[in-house]
């Protein structure tokens, strides 16, 4: 059974830190593009950042350029997403995504290219 577990989600004030593990299990992603998505309430699901196979290319939203930063360790099958500089606007479920069809391509920044999917963490960010 393949399956996407994030954690790390809490709850941090303005201009703290954060950082999201997604463990993959059941499959290898070491090969294809793997994505960070979020959730606030009321609001559709969007991109955040993504990563290629190897680490060598990612891609983040304007909203979180500088203050976030995506990077993979493909030895333990896990992606990261290191967010500084966090704003209450920033307050969303966050999930993480592989996009399993996509070896070794370009990484995709919409949701309907991505196959599998975590349950999601929640971030929440005071003011």
């Amino acid at each position: 059974q393949v399956r996407l577990v994030e954690s790390g989600g809490g709850l941090v004030q303005a201009g703290g830190s954060l950082r999201l593990s997604c463990a993959a299990s059941g499959r290898t992603f070491s090969n294809v593009p793997m994505g960070w998505f979020r959730q606030a309430p009321g609001k559709e699901r969007e991109f955040v950042a993504g990563i290629n196979w190897n680490g060598g290319s990612t891609t983040y939203a304007d909203s979180v350029k500088g203050r976030f930063t995506i990077s993979r360790d493909n030895a333990k099958n896990t992606v990261y997403l290191q967010m500084n500089s966090l704003r209450p606007e920033d307050t969303a479920v966050y999930y993480c995504a592989a996009d399993r069809h996509n070896w070794r391509g370009v990484v995709p920044g919409t949701e309907g290219a991505y196959e599998y999917w975590g349950q999601g963490t929640q971030v929440t960010v005071s003011s």
